[in-house]
């Protein structure tokens, strides 16, 4: 498709009835596969760790757990320098490069898993990688915010990150499906057997059976390949002054976002290694995660100022985002929303294995927590639920939100989230103290289903509320970057939860939650739900 090179102008109605409508559409149609298809490369380690503990590979739970650690922090990482993609590269330019470097760990990981003496180090860079996924949310949302007017902006963003977060919900489904079948025959490699239970969303599969894990990572190939092309062909750069004024050619774009990523992996990559133990191929410092992340966050915008000509001319002016203080109260708004989202999607498969998948019992008078529990909930029969609900709810809060206001919603959403967190940790402390730990599974899973629901719509919300509050050429870098640091909840939260289900005292975590919840309904209240508020916004 041609670039657009002046006169779009969304809020010129007779421009959107003529033509502008039909051009956002088609470029909001190709972008939320896209973007559903990084959100399921970004997060299918959740997935794949419970399915290599059902296969025995020779990785603890808490080892496994880094996977997700590690693909949260690289993929909340690589949105800062992806907020700004949009302004130096052009969105057909980026949707569709950054759509085509998710083949590389997807390829990657079907090649590792088809051995179980892959060492972890491997899995770690796989990991790594799968990060891009996550990245590309930042300018996918940045992208679409210049297509619509302000008025249809809540539910053209919460569609594009709604059903792009059904990436969740798909990959929770197909993964374990396809793992059933030798789905790519001879090329595919061979089956390994289950040595415990297993299942899919139809029903449990018993040890014994064949599976083909590796299906895992070939399976989103089917669907990479055909989107790259739509993405080139189908997508627009908007060459106007507000969104990507000066992008060059093709190879100059996609040479900024190679070396803007790389600073991103980079700085993760560093923090990484400062925090994980040795055992997980770290450095042993154990600096504590709180810093890690500070100082991530902090050296990736600091070191992409650095990038000297039109890269770092142009990072100048969309930093001015700083400046403004609505960019931090929004950012820890939608790390209440979008961050606990994308945490438990990361998390809530493994942990319901580890918690209800095993017994708790003492033996010698010490509590112990790996003893098989035979009549434990099958972790892939329903983790997919959660996100499915999150995501399906989420155009609907931005839509309510274009109705009634952003603020209004997020506090309802916000107050939910307090006590449905409150009460999953009551029930995590009783299951984690008990040898029938299901009798507890069916309360802790309709309240994790309602902090999805709540955290779904909440996040629709906040799009309502960004682009009532932000100016034009804000918005999409504000939308990028609150993204980016909310993201972090896809390595913080799983993080947390492992150290806490470690340290025996699952509860502690999701009380930590609950208060971070009340907090921010403190925030929203004080700057947008007020009437005499800066930024009132009912």
């Amino acid at each position: 498709m041609a670039d657009i090179t002046t006169g779009w102008n969304p809020e010129d109605s007779s421009f959107w009835d003529s033509s502008g409508k039909k051009i956002a559409n088609r470029n909001l149609w190709i972008s939320i596969p896209s973007l559903l298809c990084g959100f399921a490369v970004w997060l299918y380690w959740g997935i794949i760790t419970v399915q290599m503990l059902n296969l025995g590979f020779s990785f603890s739970a808490s080892e496994l757990f880094t996977l997700m650690a590690i693909a949260g922090l690289t993929g909340a990482t690589l949105r800062i320098p992806s907020s700004f993609f949009i302004r130096l590269c052009g969105g057909r330019n980026t949707i569709f490069f950054t759509t085509s470097l998710l083949m590389i760990p997807a390829l990657g990981a079907g090649i590792a898993l088809q051995n179980k003496d892959t060492p972890l180090w491997v899995f770690q860079v796989l990991a790594l990688l799968s990060g891009l996924g996550g990245g590309n949310f930042a300018s996918s949302m940045s992208n679409i915010s210049f297509f619509f007017p302000k008025k249809q902006q809540g539910l053209a963003l919460g569609l594009n990150a709604g059903l792009g977060n059904f990436g969740v919900t798909t990959m929770q489904i197909l993964v374990p499906l396809f793992m059933t079948f030798g789905a790519f025959g001879a090329a595919g490699g061979d089956p390994m057997v289950l040595v415990n239970s297993s299942g899919t969303l139809i029903g449990k599969i018993p040890a014994g059976s064949e599976t083909w894990i590796q299906n895992a990572g070939f399976l989103w190939l089917l669907f990479l390949v055909p989107l790259a092309f739509a993405s080139w062909f189908g997508m627009n750069n908007i060459r106007t002054e507000e969104v990507s004024p000066d992008i060059g050619g093709p190879l100059s774009s996609f040479t900024k976002i190679t070396f803007m990523l790389l600073i991103g992996f980079f700085t993760a990559t560093v923090g990484l290694w400062l925090m994980l133990p040795e055992s997980a191929n770290g450095s042993g410092f154990g600096v504590p995660k709180e810093l890690v992340l500070v100082g991530v966050i902090a050296a990736t915008v600091f070191l992409l100022k650095l990038i000297p000509g039109q890269i770092g001319t142009s990072l100048s002016r969309q930093y001015r985002i700083f400046g403004n203080r609505h960019t931090w109260v929004m950012s820890l708004i939608y790390t209440m929303t979008f961050g606990s989202f994308i945490g438990f999607s990361a998390a809530f498969a493994l942990a319901i294995k580890v918690i209800f998948g095993y017994s708790h019992i003492e033996v010698g008078g010490v509590m112990t927590h790996d003893t098989i529990n035979p009549n434990g909930p099958s972790a892939l029969m329903y983790a997919w639920m959660g996100p499915f609900i999150g995501a399906l709810i989420r155009p609907v809060g931005g839509w309510v939100s274009d109705k009634i206001g952003g603020a209004l919603v997020t506090q309802v959403c916000s107050l939910i989230m307090v006590v449905c967190a409150a009460a999953v940790a009551y029930y995590l402390k009783a299951a984690y103290a008990s040898a029938t730990p299901e009798d507890y599974f069916v309360p802790f899973f309709v309240l994790f289903l309602l902090l999805f629901a709540a955290s779904g719509i909440g996040n629709g919300s906040t799009f309502r509320t960004i682009a009532m509050v932000f100016p034009k050429e804000q918005a999409g870098p504000v939308l990028g970057w609150t993204s980016a640091v909310a993201a972090y909840g896809a390595f913080y939260i799983p993080k947390v939860i492992g150290e806490q289900i470690k340290a025996a005292t699952p509860e502690y975590a999701f009380i930590g939650f609950a208060i971070f919840y009340a907090l921010c309904m403190v925030i929203n209240w004080v700057f947008y739900l007020r009437k005499n508020g800066e930024f009132y916004n009912p």
